[in-house]
Protein backbone atom coordinates (compact mmCIF):
# COMPACT_ATOMS: atom_id res chain seq x y z
CA UNK A 1 0.00 0.00 0.00
CA UNK A 2 1.21 3.70 -0.67
CA UNK A 3 -1.68 5.73 -0.59
CA UNK A 4 -0.25 9.05 1.12
CA UNK A 5 -2.65 11.56 3.03
CA UNK A 6 -4.31 13.15 0.80
CA UNK A 7 -7.39 16.30 0.40
CA UNK A 8 -10.57 16.78 2.07
CA UNK A 9 -13.70 16.59 -0.40
CA UNK A 10 -15.51 19.85 0.38
CA UNK A 11 -19.01 19.03 2.62
CA UNK A 12 -21.34 20.78 0.11
CA UNK A 13 -20.30 18.72 -2.90
CA UNK A 14 -20.95 15.45 -0.91
CA UNK A 15 -24.30 16.33 0.65
CA UNK A 16 -25.67 19.52 -1.25
CA UNK A 17 -27.23 22.26 1.09
CA UNK A 18 -30.73 21.70 -0.40
CA UNK A 19 -30.73 18.21 0.10
CA UNK A 20 -29.47 18.63 3.85
CA UNK A 21 -32.35 21.60 4.03
CA UNK A 22 -35.09 19.18 3.16
CA UNK A 23 -33.91 16.29 5.20
CA UNK A 24 -33.60 19.00 8.29
CA UNK A 25 -37.22 19.89 7.55
CA UNK A 26 -38.67 16.88 7.61
CA UNK A 27 -36.25 15.76 10.77
CA UNK A 28 -38.17 19.07 12.46
CA UNK A 29 -41.62 18.17 11.22
CA UNK A 30 -41.15 14.83 13.00
CA UNK A 31 -39.37 15.72 16.18
CA UNK A 32 -38.68 19.29 16.38
CA UNK A 33 -36.06 22.01 15.51
CA UNK A 34 -33.68 21.11 18.19
CA UNK A 35 -33.85 17.18 17.11
CA UNK A 36 -33.37 18.83 13.41
CA UNK A 37 -30.54 21.20 13.98
CA UNK A 38 -28.49 18.69 15.95
CA UNK A 39 -28.95 16.26 12.54
CA UNK A 40 -27.81 19.03 10.04
CA UNK A 41 -24.96 19.72 12.26
CA UNK A 42 -23.94 16.17 12.71
CA UNK A 43 -24.62 15.03 9.22
CA UNK A 44 -22.31 17.51 8.08
CA UNK A 45 -19.78 17.73 10.81
CA UNK A 46 -18.69 14.40 9.75
CA UNK A 47 -18.20 14.94 6.09
CA UNK A 48 -16.44 18.14 6.87
CA UNK A 49 -13.92 16.51 8.92
CA UNK A 50 -13.80 13.01 9.02
CA UNK A 51 -12.92 12.76 5.38
CA UNK A 52 -9.28 12.46 3.41
CA UNK A 53 -9.16 11.42 -0.19
CA UNK A 54 -5.81 9.69 -0.74
CA UNK A 55 -3.55 9.24 -3.89
CA UNK A 56 -5.01 5.99 -5.26
CA UNK A 57 -8.63 7.41 -5.46
CA UNK A 58 -9.58 5.66 -1.88
CA UNK A 59 -10.74 7.76 1.19
CA UNK A 60 -9.38 7.43 4.79
CA UNK A 61 -11.36 8.02 7.58
CA UNK A 62 -10.92 9.62 10.78
CA UNK A 63 -12.88 8.86 14.06
CA UNK A 64 -13.13 11.95 15.01
CA UNK A 65 -10.71 12.82 17.92
CA UNK A 66 -8.37 10.00 17.02
CA UNK A 67 -6.40 10.44 13.83
CA UNK A 68 -6.74 6.44 12.70
CA UNK A 69 -9.24 4.85 10.59
CA UNK A 70 -11.08 1.99 12.62
CA UNK A 71 -12.61 -0.84 10.03
CA UNK A 72 -16.05 -0.81 12.18
CA UNK A 73 -16.13 3.44 13.28
CA UNK A 74 -15.53 4.18 9.69
CA UNK A 75 -18.55 1.85 7.82
CA UNK A 76 -20.97 2.58 10.99
CA UNK A 77 -20.12 6.55 10.16
CA UNK A 78 -21.11 6.14 7.00
CA UNK A 79 -24.00 4.41 7.00
CA UNK A 80 -26.91 7.71 7.44
CA UNK A 81 -25.29 8.78 3.67
CA UNK A 82 -26.28 5.44 2.48
CA UNK A 83 -29.77 5.50 3.14
CA UNK A 84 -29.70 9.16 1.90
CA UNK A 85 -28.10 7.52 -1.50
CA UNK A 86 -30.93 4.88 -1.35
CA UNK A 87 -33.83 7.61 -1.84
CA UNK A 88 -31.11 10.16 -4.49
CA UNK A 89 -33.84 9.96 -7.32
CA UNK A 90 -32.58 13.10 -8.48
CA UNK A 91 -29.46 12.50 -9.37
CA UNK A 92 -28.11 15.00 -6.34
CA UNK A 93 -25.23 12.62 -4.52
CA UNK A 94 -23.43 11.31 -6.85
CA UNK A 95 -20.04 12.16 -5.80
CA UNK A 96 -21.34 11.29 -1.87
CA UNK A 97 -21.73 7.78 -4.06
CA UNK A 98 -18.24 7.88 -4.99
CA UNK A 99 -16.38 8.63 -1.88
CA UNK A 100 -18.79 5.78 0.04
CA UNK A 101 -17.01 3.72 -2.30
CA UNK A 102 -13.70 5.08 -1.87
CA UNK A 103 -14.22 4.34 1.67
CA UNK A 104 -15.09 0.27 0.83
CA UNK A 105 -11.55 0.31 -1.37
CA UNK A 106 -9.42 1.54 1.39
CA UNK A 107 -11.33 -1.10 4.10
CA UNK A 108 -11.01 -3.72 1.46
CA UNK A 109 -7.19 -2.81 1.51
CA UNK A 110 -6.68 -2.59 5.01
CA UNK A 111 -8.34 -6.15 5.27
CA UNK A 112 -6.10 -7.20 3.03
CA UNK A 113 -2.88 -6.16 4.40
CA UNK A 114 -3.64 -7.56 8.07
CA UNK A 115 -7.54 -8.80 8.92
CA UNK A 116 -6.30 -8.83 12.50
CA UNK A 117 -5.90 -5.36 12.93
CA UNK A 118 -8.83 -3.57 13.83
CA UNK A 119 -7.42 0.47 13.17
CA UNK A 120 -4.81 1.91 10.55
CA UNK A 121 -2.96 4.72 9.35
CA UNK A 122 -3.53 6.94 6.38
CA UNK A 123 0.56 5.82 5.43
CA UNK A 124 3.27 3.64 6.81
CA UNK A 125 4.37 6.55 9.37
CA UNK A 126 4.12 4.66 12.29
CA UNK A 127 1.80 6.41 14.39
CA UNK A 128 0.06 4.04 17.28
CA UNK A 129 -2.35 3.91 20.53
CA UNK A 130 0.65 2.08 22.05
CA UNK A 131 4.64 2.10 20.78
CA UNK A 132 5.42 -0.50 23.10
CA UNK A 133 2.18 -3.53 21.55
CA UNK A 134 3.65 -6.02 20.43
CA UNK A 135 4.59 -6.01 16.43
CA UNK A 136 5.62 -2.91 14.62
CA UNK A 137 3.57 -2.52 11.15
CA UNK A 138 3.65 1.32 10.42
CA UNK A 139 0.63 0.92 8.96
CA UNK A 140 -1.08 -0.21 12.08
CA UNK A 141 -2.38 2.06 14.50
CA UNK A 142 -3.48 -1.24 16.83
CA UNK A 143 -4.11 -4.67 16.25
CA UNK A 144 -6.53 -5.58 18.40
CA UNK A 145 -8.56 -8.83 16.84
CA UNK A 146 -12.21 -7.71 16.57
CA UNK A 147 -14.52 -9.74 14.69
CA UNK A 148 -16.35 -7.14 13.40
CA UNK A 149 -13.35 -5.54 11.73
CA UNK A 150 -13.73 -8.31 9.41
CA UNK A 151 -17.70 -7.67 8.83
CA UNK A 152 -18.34 -4.45 8.50
CA UNK A 153 -16.59 -3.03 5.72
CA UNK A 154 -18.64 -6.31 3.49
CA UNK A 155 -21.70 -4.96 4.99
CA UNK A 156 -21.51 -1.38 4.02
CA UNK A 157 -20.21 -2.22 0.45
CA UNK A 158 -23.12 -4.87 0.03
CA UNK A 159 -25.42 -1.59 1.15
CA UNK A 160 -24.12 0.56 -0.67
CA UNK A 161 -24.51 -1.68 -3.74
CA UNK A 162 -28.01 -1.66 -2.79
CA UNK A 163 -28.62 1.81 -2.72
CA UNK A 164 -27.17 2.74 -5.89
CA UNK A 165 -26.18 -0.43 -7.73
CA UNK A 166 -25.62 -0.02 -11.71
CA UNK A 167 -21.68 1.22 -11.89
CA UNK A 168 -20.51 0.71 -8.54
CA UNK A 169 -20.91 -3.26 -8.81
CA UNK A 170 -17.94 -3.25 -10.92
CA UNK A 171 -15.70 -0.85 -8.10
CA UNK A 172 -16.87 -2.36 -5.19
CA UNK A 173 -16.62 -6.13 -6.69
CA UNK A 174 -13.55 -6.87 -8.38
CA UNK A 175 -10.08 -8.25 -7.35
CA UNK A 176 -10.06 -5.95 -3.77
CA UNK A 177 -13.03 -7.51 -2.55
CA UNK A 178 -11.92 -10.77 -3.36
CA UNK A 179 -9.04 -10.82 -1.59
CA UNK A 180 -9.95 -9.52 1.41
CA UNK A 181 -13.25 -11.49 1.14
CA UNK A 182 -10.96 -15.23 1.32
CA UNK A 183 -8.61 -13.17 3.91
CA UNK A 184 -11.74 -12.62 5.94
CA UNK A 185 -12.74 -16.26 5.54
CA UNK A 186 -8.95 -17.78 5.86
CA UNK A 187 -9.14 -15.51 9.66
CA UNK A 188 -12.36 -16.80 11.10
CA UNK A 189 -11.79 -20.25 9.71
CA UNK A 190 -8.56 -20.63 12.01
CA UNK A 191 -9.86 -18.90 14.84
CA UNK A 192 -12.06 -21.71 15.17
CA UNK A 193 -9.74 -23.39 16.64
CA UNK A 194 -7.73 -20.15 18.46
CA UNK A 195 -5.60 -22.79 21.04
CA UNK A 196 -4.08 -24.56 18.46
CA UNK A 197 -4.22 -22.86 14.73
CA UNK A 198 -3.88 -19.04 15.16
CA UNK A 199 -0.59 -17.23 15.84
CA UNK A 200 -2.37 -14.31 17.08
CA UNK A 201 -1.08 -12.50 20.15
CA UNK A 202 -1.79 -9.16 21.83
CA UNK A 203 0.16 -8.13 24.41
CA UNK A 204 0.23 -4.34 26.09
CA UNK A 205 2.48 -3.67 28.63
CA UNK A 206 1.67 -2.42 31.84
CA UNK A 207 -1.80 -1.41 31.43
CA UNK A 208 -5.56 -2.99 32.69
CA UNK A 209 -6.92 -6.34 32.21
CA UNK A 210 -9.25 -4.52 29.56
CA UNK A 211 -6.69 -3.53 27.36
CA UNK A 212 -4.42 -6.72 26.70
CA UNK A 213 -4.75 -10.56 26.53
CA UNK A 214 -3.83 -12.98 29.45
CA UNK A 215 -1.86 -15.99 28.96
CA UNK A 216 1.62 -13.79 26.98
CA UNK A 217 -0.94 -12.58 24.25
CA UNK A 218 -3.23 -16.01 23.78
CA UNK A 219 -6.32 -14.63 25.56
CA UNK A 220 -8.26 -16.97 28.26
CA UNK A 221 -8.47 -20.88 27.59
CA UNK A 222 -11.57 -21.48 25.15
CA UNK A 223 -12.84 -25.40 23.84
CA UNK A 224 -13.49 -25.59 20.15
CA UNK A 225 -17.15 -25.11 20.10
CA UNK A 226 -18.00 -24.47 16.13
CA UNK A 227 -17.55 -20.64 17.11
CA UNK A 228 -15.06 -18.16 16.03
CA UNK A 229 -12.69 -16.64 18.93
CA UNK A 230 -12.29 -12.82 19.18
CA UNK A 231 -9.53 -11.20 21.23
CA UNK A 232 -11.79 -7.88 21.94
CA UNK A 233 -14.63 -6.55 21.74
CA UNK A 234 -16.17 -3.33 19.52
CA UNK A 235 -15.49 -1.33 22.36
CA UNK A 236 -11.96 -2.31 21.64
CA UNK A 237 -11.83 -4.14 25.41
CA UNK A 238 -10.39 -7.23 26.17
CA UNK A 239 -13.45 -10.24 26.01
CA UNK A 240 -13.70 -11.85 29.13
CA UNK A 241 -14.93 -15.21 27.46
CA UNK A 242 -13.25 -15.65 23.84
CA UNK A 243 -16.89 -16.67 22.15
CA UNK A 244 -18.77 -12.91 21.27
CA UNK A 245 -22.29 -14.06 20.51
CA UNK A 246 -23.19 -10.89 18.49
CA UNK A 247 -20.23 -11.02 16.77
CA UNK A 248 -20.58 -14.42 15.70
CA UNK A 249 -24.11 -14.22 14.72
CA UNK A 250 -22.71 -10.89 12.61
CA UNK A 251 -20.38 -13.09 11.13
CA UNK A 252 -22.58 -15.45 9.95
CA UNK A 253 -24.53 -12.99 7.65
CA UNK A 254 -21.48 -10.95 6.87
CA UNK A 255 -20.39 -14.55 5.26
CA UNK A 256 -23.94 -15.00 3.72
CA UNK A 257 -23.57 -11.46 1.83
CA UNK A 258 -19.49 -13.01 0.78
CA UNK A 259 -21.02 -15.99 -0.36
CA UNK A 260 -24.09 -14.30 -2.82
CA UNK A 261 -21.39 -11.70 -4.19
CA UNK A 262 -18.41 -14.48 -5.11
CA UNK A 263 -21.43 -17.52 -5.60
CA UNK A 264 -23.86 -15.54 -7.86
CA UNK A 265 -24.76 -13.29 -10.92
CA UNK A 266 -22.43 -11.04 -12.61
CA UNK A 267 -19.27 -10.81 -9.98
CA UNK A 268 -19.40 -14.64 -9.42
CA UNK A 269 -18.56 -14.49 -13.07
CA UNK A 270 -16.33 -12.01 -12.81
CA UNK A 271 -13.83 -12.88 -10.01
CA UNK A 272 -14.51 -16.79 -10.11
CA UNK A 273 -14.43 -17.70 -6.68
CA UNK A 274 -16.40 -20.72 -6.13
CA UNK A 275 -14.47 -21.93 -3.27
CA UNK A 276 -14.26 -19.09 -1.23
CA UNK A 277 -18.04 -18.49 -1.89
CA UNK A 278 -18.40 -22.24 -0.44
CA UNK A 279 -16.44 -21.97 2.20
CA UNK A 280 -17.95 -18.97 3.88
CA UNK A 281 -21.54 -20.25 3.19
CA UNK A 282 -20.33 -23.71 5.43
CA UNK A 283 -18.51 -21.32 8.03
CA UNK A 284 -21.58 -19.24 7.75
CA UNK A 285 -23.86 -22.24 8.76
CA UNK A 286 -21.27 -23.47 11.39
CA UNK A 287 -21.57 -20.49 13.25
CA UNK A 288 -24.94 -20.12 13.38
CA UNK A 289 -25.18 -23.74 14.49
CA UNK A 290 -22.51 -23.07 17.09
CA UNK A 291 -24.54 -20.38 18.62
CA UNK A 292 -27.63 -22.71 19.08
CA UNK A 293 -25.52 -25.22 21.04
CA UNK A 294 -23.17 -23.13 22.85
CA UNK A 295 -24.60 -19.42 22.95
CA UNK A 296 -27.92 -19.64 24.09
CA UNK A 297 -29.07 -19.84 28.45
CA UNK A 298 -32.13 -20.18 29.77
CA UNK A 299 -32.38 -16.90 32.26
CA UNK A 300 -34.28 -16.82 35.14
CA UNK A 301 -36.39 -13.95 34.63
CA UNK A 302 -36.38 -13.84 30.73
CA UNK A 303 -36.54 -17.22 29.06
CA UNK A 304 -34.63 -18.52 26.13
CA UNK A 305 -31.78 -15.88 25.19
CA UNK A 306 -28.25 -15.43 23.68
CA UNK A 307 -25.76 -14.72 25.97
CA UNK A 308 -22.88 -11.89 25.38
CA UNK A 309 -20.28 -14.12 26.03
CA UNK A 310 -19.25 -17.80 26.36
CA UNK A 311 -15.99 -20.01 26.42
CA UNK A 312 -17.50 -23.64 25.61
CA UNK A 313 -16.01 -24.48 29.18
CA UNK A 314 -18.93 -23.30 31.06
CA UNK A 315 -18.41 -20.40 31.45
CA UNK A 316 -21.27 -17.64 30.25
CA UNK A 317 -21.28 -14.01 30.22
CA UNK A 318 -25.20 -12.41 30.61
CA UNK A 319 -24.70 -8.91 29.37
CA UNK A 320 -24.85 -6.49 26.56
CA UNK A 321 -22.19 -3.81 25.70
CA UNK A 322 -22.83 -0.07 24.41
CA UNK A 323 -20.97 -0.54 20.78
CA UNK A 324 -22.64 -2.68 17.67
CA UNK A 325 -22.21 -5.60 17.64
CA UNK A 326 -24.66 -5.84 20.51
CA UNK A 327 -27.37 -8.14 21.34
CA UNK A 328 -29.16 -5.04 21.22
CA UNK A 329 -28.01 -4.27 17.43
CA UNK A 330 -28.65 -7.97 15.70
CA UNK A 331 -31.64 -6.55 13.62
CA UNK A 332 -29.08 -3.89 12.30
CA UNK A 333 -25.86 -5.87 11.76
CA UNK A 334 -27.18 -9.76 11.82
CA UNK A 335 -30.11 -10.08 9.55
CA UNK A 336 -31.99 -10.87 12.72
CA UNK A 337 -36.03 -9.95 12.58
CA UNK A 338 -36.75 -7.42 15.04
CA UNK A 339 -40.13 -9.37 15.85
CA UNK A 340 -38.25 -12.83 16.36
CA UNK A 341 -39.26 -14.22 19.20
CA UNK A 342 -35.71 -14.79 20.89
CA UNK A 343 -34.81 -11.65 20.33
CA UNK A 344 -37.23 -9.96 21.53
CA UNK A 345 -36.72 -11.87 24.87
CA UNK A 346 -33.06 -10.75 24.78
CA UNK A 347 -33.78 -7.53 23.73
CA UNK A 348 -35.85 -7.07 27.28
CA UNK A 349 -32.94 -8.76 29.61
CA UNK A 350 -30.33 -5.77 27.49
CA UNK A 351 -32.93 -3.19 28.57
CA UNK A 352 -33.46 -3.82 32.34
CA UNK A 353 -31.21 -4.13 35.39
CA UNK A 354 -30.50 -7.76 34.61
CA UNK A 355 -28.09 -6.70 32.39
CA UNK A 356 -25.07 -5.09 34.86
CA UNK A 357 -24.49 -2.53 32.17
CA UNK A 358 -27.93 -1.17 31.90
CA UNK A 359 -28.22 2.26 33.82
CA UNK A 360 -31.08 4.69 34.48
CA UNK A 361 -31.38 7.97 35.88
CA UNK A 362 -33.30 11.59 35.65
CA UNK A 363 -31.86 11.95 32.25
CA UNK A 364 -31.88 8.84 30.60
CA UNK A 365 -31.71 5.09 30.77
CA UNK A 366 -30.51 2.19 28.57
CA UNK A 367 -26.96 0.18 27.94
CA UNK A 368 -23.58 1.56 28.99
CA UNK A 369 -20.28 -0.17 29.02
CA UNK A 370 -17.18 -1.30 31.22
CA UNK A 371 -15.33 0.65 28.61
CA UNK A 372 -16.77 4.25 30.48
CA UNK A 373 -17.63 5.35 33.58
CA UNK A 374 -20.69 3.04 35.86
CA UNK A 375 -24.01 5.32 35.12
CA UNK A 376 -22.90 6.56 31.43
CA UNK A 377 -25.03 5.71 28.83
CA UNK A 378 -24.32 5.61 25.22
CA UNK A 379 -26.04 7.48 22.86
CA UNK A 380 -25.05 4.58 20.38
CA UNK A 381 -26.81 2.10 22.51
CA UNK A 382 -30.04 4.78 22.61
CA UNK A 383 -30.19 5.17 19.01
CA UNK A 384 -29.87 1.31 18.37
CA UNK A 385 -32.62 1.00 20.48
CA UNK A 386 -35.01 3.31 18.70
CA UNK A 387 -33.74 2.00 15.38
CA UNK A 388 -34.55 -1.56 16.56
CA UNK A 389 -38.14 -0.69 17.76
CA UNK A 390 -40.98 -2.01 16.88
CA UNK A 391 -43.15 1.39 17.59
CA UNK A 392 -42.77 4.87 16.27
CA UNK A 393 -42.71 6.00 19.60
CA UNK A 394 -40.23 4.64 21.03
CA UNK A 395 -37.81 5.96 18.02
CA UNK A 396 -38.73 9.24 18.70
CA UNK A 397 -38.35 9.01 22.78
CA UNK A 398 -34.47 7.71 21.81
CA UNK A 399 -33.88 10.59 19.33
CA UNK A 400 -35.60 13.91 21.58
CA UNK A 401 -33.20 11.88 24.59
CA UNK A 402 -30.18 11.92 22.44
CA UNK A 403 -30.94 15.88 21.20
CA UNK A 404 -31.49 16.73 24.66
CA UNK A 405 -28.30 15.76 26.45
CA UNK A 406 -25.43 17.07 24.43
CA UNK A 407 -24.75 19.06 27.56
CA UNK A 408 -25.45 22.01 25.23
CA UNK A 409 -22.24 21.30 23.04
CA UNK A 410 -24.07 20.47 19.99
CA UNK A 411 -21.65 17.04 20.03
CA UNK A 412 -23.13 13.52 20.48
CA UNK A 413 -20.87 11.57 22.77
CA UNK A 414 -19.60 8.51 23.54
CA UNK A 415 -21.31 8.86 26.91
CA UNK A 416 -22.78 10.79 29.43
CA UNK A 417 -24.08 9.81 33.01
CA UNK A 418 -27.79 9.44 33.28
CA UNK A 419 -28.32 12.42 35.78
CA UNK A 420 -25.81 14.88 34.63
CA UNK A 421 -24.82 15.11 30.99
CA UNK A 422 -22.15 17.74 31.64
CA UNK A 423 -20.37 14.54 32.61
CA UNK A 424 -19.61 13.01 29.19
CA UNK A 425 -16.85 11.13 27.74
CA UNK A 426 -15.44 12.01 24.33
CA UNK A 427 -15.68 15.48 23.10
CA UNK A 428 -16.45 14.74 19.47
CA UNK A 429 -16.86 10.64 18.78
CA UNK A 430 -18.12 10.83 14.71
CA UNK A 431 -19.24 7.12 15.22
CA UNK A 432 -21.75 8.74 17.59
CA UNK A 433 -22.76 11.79 15.52
CA UNK A 434 -23.85 8.93 12.49
CA UNK A 435 -25.78 6.87 14.92
CA UNK A 436 -27.64 9.70 16.04
CA UNK A 437 -28.45 10.99 12.31
CA UNK A 438 -29.84 7.79 11.22
CA UNK A 439 -32.15 7.57 14.12
CA UNK A 440 -33.43 10.62 12.84
CA UNK A 441 -33.72 9.86 9.07
CA UNK A 442 -35.48 6.35 10.61
CA UNK A 443 -38.04 9.09 12.40
CA UNK A 444 -38.09 11.19 9.60
CA UNK A 445 -39.02 8.02 6.92
CA UNK A 446 -36.15 7.60 5.03
CA UNK A 447 -36.80 5.77 1.79
CA UNK A 448 -35.03 2.46 2.89
CA UNK A 449 -34.37 0.20 5.66
CA UNK A 450 -30.27 -1.34 4.91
Amino acid sequence: MSAAPGRRPDPDDLLPPPVLARWSRRVADAAGPDCADLFAAAARRTLARTLHRLDDGSVFVITGDIPAMWLRDSATQMRPYVHLLAGDDGGELGALAEVVAGVVRRQFAFIAHDPYANAFNAAPNGNCHEPRDLGDDPWLWERKYEIDSLCFPFQLADQLAGAVGGRWADELFGDEFRIAARAAVDTLTTELDHENSSSYRFVRPDTTAQDTLARNGLGAPVAVTGMTWSGFRPSDDACVYGYLVPANLMAAHTLDLIAARLGDGETAARLGDGETAARARRLAAGLRAAVDEHGVVDHPHHGDIWAYEVDGLGSVLCADDANMPSLLSLPLVAGVDVADPRYLRTRGFVLSPDNPYYYRGALAAGPGSPHTPVDHVWPIALAVAGLTATDPDTASAMLRTIAATTAGTGYVHESFHVDDDSRFTRDWFSWADSMYCELALAVAGYPRAL
